[in-house]
């Protein structure tokens, strides 16, 4: 954790800039450096950017860049995978942030680094934290990808609250957002 004399706004850390190109999430006015993808989980997010790309218009569709305000201690994520709706491209032209009075992205994706068990920090991460936060944030689609298990959960806002299905082997990952997409959770993990 970067420590900082006082704790940061959102508004501070939008303007926060120490002279390199790290990336941070902003934790209870604390700056925690954002650490490097791994390149299996890289790959996984590639081919599914890919695969989205090809069903949407392929500006929506980003990888790691897009930043996304979200509620909480912890106000910002960098989702792995981000579908923008047309809108974003233009209010995010000058900082590609998302913020709250901006209307949420159409889908998020997170593909879950290694861990041990379910108490590990990369597991809560994105099965807890995360889905939370999107949650809240009205995200209407959010798939977490775990390469440890082979599992693809796309999870759906149904009156406010994740309904979640999942996805493993050669079942036909279905999205609300694209229905016409043609993925089975083990071409995902195929990729790596």
């Amino acid at each position: 954790m970067t420590h900082t004399p006082v704790k940061l706004t959102f508004e501070q850390y939008l303007e926060y800039d120490d002279g390199t190109d790290n990336r941070y999430e902003l934790f209870d006015g604390e700056l925690i450096k954002v650490p490097p993808e791994s390149g299996e989980n890289g790959c996984i997010t590639l081919c599914l950017m890919y695969k989205l790309a090809k069903l949407t218009n392929f500006l929506l569709v980003r990888e790691y860049i897009y930043e996304l305000q979200v509620l909480g201690k912890r106000q910002n994520r960098y989702p792995d995978l981000v579908v923008l709706r047309e809108e974003h491209l233009e209010s995010t032209r000058k900082r590609q942030t998302i913020t709250l009075n901006m209307p949420p992205p159409r889908l998020v994706g997170e593909v879950v680094s290694p861990y041990r068990n379910q108490n590990d920090d990369n597991y809560k991460r994105d099965y807890i934290e995360k889905r939370q936060q999107y949650e809240q944030r009205g995200i209407p689609e959010y798939w977490i990808v775990d390469p440890q298990a082979r599992l693809v959960t796309v999870l759906v806002l149904v009156n406010g609250k994740y309904q979640g299905t999942e996805f493993s082997g050669n079942q036909r990952i279905v999205s609300h957002i694209f229905p016409e997409l043609e993925l089975t959770a083990a071409q995902v993990f195929e990729a790596m």
